[in-house]
């Protein structure tokens, strides 16, 4: 669907460059408003689960924090539909009148990311001998990528998310190509350290078992689902 005649507005709930590459490449125009919250307050023992509680966070604030701005009137272009901080409590209160049902729908992207490796979750290294300790463990193994992608629709309260994982084997990574990774510094601010697609790694990926846009954050085919269900 073309990006100037969908017949409904996109907030992506990210900041990630990668997620957002990927979503315009899909052909969607969007508007970015971020969280903010403390991920390291959630935490749940499969990976599948904390990927999923993330994303419905940062859902919950970025929809309270879209609620107080519309509440001061600050941003008249965009009027979006916020009745309450959960889709659940959205669905409830929602009054219902003609303005509500021609009204353009917006639908809420969140999305979160983990690497599992040995059974373990990664998240963003905590500094650069993190980081390379990260990368020395792949270089001849393998390690997975357990995202969550989470679409809100605004107008009508309805709330669809699905988890995808793929697997990511290694060939040996030379201990230089991981010093100038860590020298350039991306790899610090990702889940798991772990960027296929950088120039310095890619020649070293021996396989992946899914989609390399899974890997960079936003499953194209899976963010179409539920684009779709949502609406």
């Amino acid at each position: 669907m073309e990006a100037n005649t969908s017949p409904f507005k996109i907030i992506l709930g990210s900041s990630s460059v990668a997620r957002r590459t990927i979503l315009a490449e899909m052909g969607y125009e969007f508007t970015i408003v971020t969280a903010d919250i403390d991920e390291k307050c959630i935490r749940k023992e499969k990976p599948e689960d904390l990927v999923m509680a993330l994303a419905e966070a940062k859902a919950d604030a970025i929809i309270s924090k879209l609620r107080t701005i519309n509440n001061q009137g600050k941003d008249d272009k965009q009027t979006i539909l916020i009745a309450a901080d959960t889709a659940e409590a959205i669905i409830q209160r929602l009054p219902i009148g003609d303005y509500i049902k021609d009204a353009e729908p917006t639908l809420l992207i969140t999305c979160d990311q983990v690497v599992v490796y040995e059974d373990v979750v990664r998240e963003k290294p905590s500094s650069k001998e993190e980081a390379q300790q990260f990368l020395k463990d792949y270089s001849g193994g393998h390690a997975a990528t357990m995202g969550s992608v989470l679409v809100t629709n605004l107008k009508t309260g309805f709330r669809k998310g699905e988890w995808d994982r793929v697997e990511i084997y290694f060939h040996e990574i030379p201990d230089e190509i991981i010093e100038k990774l860590i020298e350039e510094g991306s790899v610090l601010n990702v889940a798991g350290g772990l960027i296929i697609e950088h120039p310095l790694i890619l020649p070293f990926v021996k396989q992946v078992v899914g989609t390399t846009d899974s890997v960079m954050g936003l499953p194209k085919d899976l963010t179409e689902k539920l684009i779709r269900e949502a609406l």
